[in-house]
């Protein structure tokens, strides 16, 4: 069966599989990286790290979304999603130069913001964007292509971490996110408001709502 999506389903779900196997390298090993390279590293902080992460990306999701929802058209939206994954994909590097807790914790934070930021300005894109009548097939072949890839991509970070150690591996990742951000700029010219004359992200237009 052919699968015909528009171009602005295509570039998020790209953006997504590109972005998310990256991620897979070491979401599995995390843990390890933190007993291993933080000094006084223990399985609490490896806890408290995750849950840094889940609980603020989480409390953030629906303010943002509040805030994008009231601001007419898809600039906002646009913008969120672009520089939100931007930082995202910025914070493997930070891991390179981590030798405390707080320095985990603080790049767990800012990785939460990120996400929050990216998730909810994807959500509306892609939800404004999908193809009428392949909308579960659509939102299952996002779900699919990340999930197969991140699922690969466990084994080979393992193997990777194993042969290279952990720095080559955040690297690749860092390296993967933005290639998923460099993606997102390919549907810049679909996306409504964006590209119309004006600034592409004139921040004062942004959170006026215009």
């Amino acid at each position: 069966m052919k699968l015909k999506f528009n171009k602005v389903a295509k570039y998020l779900i790209l953006s997504d599989l590109v972005f998310y196997t990256g991620w897979g390298l070491i979401t599995p090993i995390f843990a390890i990286f933190i007993l291993n390279n933080i000094q006084g590293g223990t399985i609490i902080i490896a806890g408290i790290a995750s849950s840094i992460y889940w609980m603020l990306k989480s409390v953030l999701r629906v303010p943002i979304g509040i805030f994008l929802d009231n601001h007419k058209g898809e600039k906002d939206d646009y913008f969120f999603l672009v520089f939100g994954l931007l930082i995202a994909a910025l914070v493997p590097f930070g891991y390179i130069f981590s030798k405390l807790p707080w320095h985990i914790y603080s790049l767990q934070t800012i990785y939460a913001i990120g996400m929050a930021m990216s998730l909810s300005g994807w959500a509306a894109i892609f939800t404004r964007h999908i193809d009428k009548g392949k909308e579960a097939t659509e939102w299952g072949l996002d779900a699919t292509s990340y999930g197969i890839g991140m699922g690969i991509a466990a084994a080979v970070g393992g193997l990777a971490v194993t042969k290279f150690g952990f720095n080559p591996v955040f690297i690749a990742v860092g390296i993967m996110g933005l290639i998923g951000v460099v993606l997102l700029l390919g549907i810049r010219n679909k996306i409504k408001g964006v590209f119309d004359g004006a600034h592409p992200f004139n921040l004062k237009e942004i959170f006026r709502g215009k």
